[in-house]
C-alpha cells in the first residue's frame, strides 16, 4: 500500500482509524527503507503495514491499545484490512495485483499482541543519572 491524496469518502470507522493506518504504513516504510514519494518503492505489503500496527499501536497506547482500537470499531486485523481498501477505494492509498483483503485476515490476535505480550521497559524508571 501507499499514500495518494485525501477523499472525503463515508467512512465505516473512527477518523482516527485512517489516520493511525497511514501512520503505519510511514512507520513501516521507514524502518523497512522504503521511499514514501515512490509509489513502486515505497508499497508495503498488507503483512508488513499489519506489522507496523502492532509495533506502532503500544508505542502510541500502551495498555489502552485494545479499548482505543474498540472505540475505533477495530477488533482484529481484517478491520485494518477494510479500513485499507476504503482507503484504496477513495483514491488515497495504491495497491498492487497482488494486495487482497483476505491478506490482513487474522494476521495476529490483539489480546496476545497487545496484552499478553506487552512488556514495559523499566530501564530508565531505576537508573540514576
Amino acid at each position: 500500500m501507499t499514500t495518494v491524496r485525501k477523499s472525503t469518502q463515508t467512512r465505516s470507522y473512527h477518523s482516527n482509524a485512517y489516520q493511525f493506518v497511514f501512520a503505519a504504513l510511514r512507520h513501516a516504510q521507514e524502518k523497512l527503507g522504503r521511499d514514501r514519494s515512490d509509489h513502486n518503492t515505497g508499497h508495503v505489503s498488507a503483512r508488513e503495514l499489519v506489522e507496523g500496527i502492532r509495533e506502532l499501536a503500544p508505542q502510541h497506547f500502551g495498555l489502552m491499545t485494545i479499548s482505543v482500537f474498540a472505540d475505533w470499531g477495530v477488533h482484529a486485523t481484517e478491520d485494518f484490512g477494510k479500513i485499507v481498501f476504503e482507503l484504496i477505494e477513495g483514491g488515497e492509498m495504491r495497491k498492487t495485483e497482488n494486495d487482497h483483503l483476505e491478506d490482513f485476515v487474522d494476521v495476529f490476535d490483539f489480546q496476545k499482541a497487545f496484552v499478553e505480550d506487552y512488556e514495559i521497559d523499566t530501564t530508565h524508571a531505576f537508573s540514576r543519572n
